[in-house]
Formats: structure tokens, C-alpha cells, sequence
């Protein structure tokens, strides 16, 4: 195969990313982004087609003569964007429907993880308003309140208090918070100890661990305040042993892709397991089936094989005749947000700062979008995230938030606290 044309679906942090990658690859001739952001505009060809519009992105897709099509978001994964493209002869990195369901349905994944053995916590799920309100009822506190769908990072409450979970449930299930992702749900025992985010590429057979990630998800410094999508990240965990990365290799992930061959949903792509880790032993809190947000701007960068080399290995069932090595640097990644998100928040705010960086410093936009006169303005509730690269945490952490202070727009706002941990810990 020559050069070859790419398109990203997605308009956020984690799709710049992606793009910004491909883009490093002598592989490529030129990448398209749907719709893109003002970050991707100058590396890519940016297209007014929403992600979840999958008639109108295959259709580009052959007209423009894409030889690869690569998912960002959950949603067209879990629509069955794979399976369109497949049926039309287009080549496309992620998981068909039936393998997505991983991620859109967490009953599934919670029976799938309990039928073949694969570390997670103890928990029941209900269809049934009122036979869950019982269950809940004799638990003890803390309990994790699921909805079983899509629910944009939202659909998981922890409730200190049986009156609390029991709101939750009422809430997603009574008063359809998050409308149909919640007419099933899952009562789950909470789980305490250190939080972290693994990813691994796999072709269905053959799994490659990436770097694993920790994300920040509460909005204020502290861990305090509402879940957001994650307002910073860091790479890799201090505390990731070797063999903790063994472990969640031969315990979690190679299990889970060949339970999924096993019944016949053949997982291609990359899973992400979120994972909690209590005295050595990793248990899944859930599977994603994508690239995470904002994981995937602190491992990407850290990234030495070439993307484009292990997505194609993925999609001809090679990955076991690559070798994928990673930097030994660290990155952390700060998110800037707009004033109020993750509650209502206003847009179209400039941003200034931008040009004022020092050279080796990353910043990643995600809501985003160009001006009339080519100025850079808020679109969305995560605006950007400012990513910096060293030998240590302690280093990167530095670099960004030396940075961070230059960039500015209305009502901006950031933890000041991420990757604030001891080296080593």
C-alpha cells in the first residue's frame, strides 16, 4: 500500500490527538476530520458531518477514496458505524456493534466479565423499578448506581447513603435522566484503592498493552464537585509495577478480548478497561471501546511505533508480528473548561495565549471552532488541554502549569491539582 488518506471521526481532544499522530506517520497523504475543531484545521481537512451520521461519512469515505477511517466517540462505535463500513468494502479501526457492547451496555459487560472469570466488583442489574429499589435497600453504603447505556460519562453515581441511592435510581429510572441508557441499571459494591486507565490494542487474538493512564474526573481541585468527561490525565501510573502490568495483561485484558472471540463478537480496535487497583489486585469498574478522553493526550505522545502501522496490523490480524514500543518519558495533560461546565455554559469566547508557548509544550484543543476572521473561540465545555512531556511527572507537571497561566478566556477555569502525587507512589 503507497501513501493513504484518513479519516477521524470526532470533533474532540482525544480526535486533535489522533490526528495530530497520523499526521507524524510518512505513511499518509492527507487526513480528513469530521467535523474537526480549530485545532485540527492546518493538519487536516476539517468536514461538516457529525459523528454519529454514518450514511454521510460513508458516503465520503468512498467518494474521497479514504483507505482508512478511524472512531473517536462511543456513539457511532456503538450505532454500528464498523459494520456500514465493512458491508461497503471501507476499511475502518474500531469494534463492530455486537463487540461495542462492551461499552454501550453494562449489564452485558458485567455478565460477560462474570461468566468467564474476569475481576470486578459484586453487583446485581434490574430492569425493574421497584425490585431494584428493594435490593438497594439492604446494601450497605457506599453504593455505585449504573445506568446501563451510553450516558456521555455521566450515567455512574456513587451514593454515600441509602436515601442517596435511592434518589440515583429514582433519577434513572423514574425520570429518565439519561433517557433510555437507563431502563436498565446496575447496584454495585464500591470499590476503594488507586484508579487507573489501561488501553491495549488487539486484532481478536494477539493483545498489545499501551500505557496505561490516571484521568481526573470531578470539576474542583480536591476531587471535589460534579463528574465531568475528566479535567486531566497523566502517564504512566508510578505505581504500575511490571507485574501489575502483567497481571492486568493475563488477568483482564487477554481474557476479556478472548471471551468476546469466544462468543463470536470478535473485539478489534482498542479496549480500554477502567480499572481500580486495591493491594496489587485489579478489578474492572467498566470497558470502553475506544481511545480514552483525556487519556489519549497523555499516551499517544509517549507512542514511538507508527499508529497508522499498528492500525493496518489490526485490521489484517498482524498485531502479533509488530513490536510497539513506548517512550520512557512521562506527559500530563491539564484540562482548560469553560465557566460553569460541566452544568450550562456559555461559547464563542476568544482565546488568547495560544502563540505564547514554549515550543515543546502540546496543547490539544476539543470545543473549539474558528472565528470569521480566523480567530480561535470556545465551542464546547472541555476547551483545551495543555500537555507537557518530561523524564518525570514532576517535570511535565511543571512544564504545564508554567504555560497554562498564558492561555486565557472568559470564565476559564482548571484543576490545579493534577498529577499533584509523589513520585514512585
Amino acid at each position: 500500500m503507497g501513501k493513504i488518506k484518513i479519516l477521524v471521526i470526532g470533533g474532540g481532544g482525544r480526535e486533535h490527538t489522533l490526528v495530530w499522530k497520523l499526521a507524524q506517520s510518512p505513511r499518509v497523504k492527507e487526513i480528513y476530520v469530521a467535523p474537526g475543531n480549530a485545532g485540527t484545521v492546518g493538519i487536516a481537512r476539517n468536514l461538516d458531518i457529525k459523528p454519529n451520521d454514518i450514511e454521510a461519512l460513508a458516503k465520503t469515505a468512498s467518494a474521497e477514496n479514504i483507505d482508512l477511517t478511524v472512531v473517536g466517540p462511543e456513539t457511532p462505535l456503538s450505532e454500528g458505524i464498523a459494520d456500514q463500513f465493512l458491508i461497503r468494502g471501507l476499511q475502518i479501526f474500531g469494534p463492530t456493534r455486537q463487540a461495542a457492547e462492551i461499552e454501550s451496555s453494562k449489564v452485558f459487560a458485567k455478565e460477560l466479565m462474570q461468566k468467564y472469570n474476569i475481576p470486578c466488583a459484586r453487583s446485581a442489574s434490574f430492569s425493574d423499578y421497584s425490585k431494584a429499589k428493594d435490593y438497594v435497600k439492604q446494601q450497605q453504603p457506599p453504593i455505585v448506581v449504573k445506568a446501563d447505556g451510553l450516558a456521555a460519562g455521566k450515567g455512574v453515581i456513587l451514593a454515600d447513603s441509602i436515601p442517596q441511592a435511592l434518589d440515583a435510581l429514582s433519577r434513572i429510572m423514574e425520570a429518565k435522566a439519561f433517557g433510555a441508557a437507563g431502563d436498565r441499571v446496575i447496584i454495585e459494591e464500591y470499590l476503594s484503592g488507586r484508579e487507573m486507565s489501561t488501553f491495549a490494542f488487539t486484532d481478536g487474538h494477539t493483545v498489545i498493552p499501551m500505557t496505561s493512564a490516571c484521568d481526573y474526573k470531578p470539576a474542583y481541585d480536591g476531587n471535589r464537585g460534579p463528574n465531568t468527561g475528566g479535567m486531566g490525565s497523566y502517564s504512566p501510573p508510578p505505581f504500575l509495577t511490571p507485574a501489575l502490568a502483567k497481571t492486568v495483561k493475563e488477568k483482564i485484558m487477554e481474557p476479556t478480548v478472548k471471551a468476546m472471540h469466544d462468543e463470536g463478537r470478535a473485539y478489534r480496535g482498542v479496549l480500554y478497561g477502567g480499572l481500580m487497583i486495591s493491594d496489587s489486585n485489579p478489578r474492572v469498574l467498566e470497558f470502553n471501546a475506544r481511545f480514552g478522553d483525556p487519556e489519549t493526550q497523555v499516551t499517544l505522545p509517549l507512542l514511538q511505533t507508527d499508529l497508522v502501522d499498528i492500525m493496518l496490523a489490526v485490521n489484517d490480524n498482524k498485531l502479533d508480528k509488530l513490536k510497539v514500543e513506548w517512550s520512557r518519558d512521562a506527559c500530563v495533560g491539564v484540562v482548560m473548561a469553560s465557566g460553569g461546565y460541566p452544568a450550562s455554559y456559555k461559547t464563542g469566547f476568544p482565546i488568547s495565549g495560544l502563540d505564547d508557548l514554549d515550543k515543546d509544550i502540546m496543547v490539544f484543543h476539543a470545543g473549539t471552532k474558528l472565528g470569521e476572521k480566523g480567530e480561535v473561540l470556545t465551542n464546547g465545555g472541555r476547551v483545551l488541554a495543555v500537555v507537557g512531556r518530561a523524564k518525570t511527572i514532576a517535570e511535565a507537571r511543571e512544564k504545564v502549569y508554567e504555560n497554562i497561566t498564558r492561555i486565557n478566556f472568559e470564565g476559564c477555569h482548571y484543576r490545579k491539582d493534577i498529577a499533584l502525587i509523589k513520585e514512585g507512589s
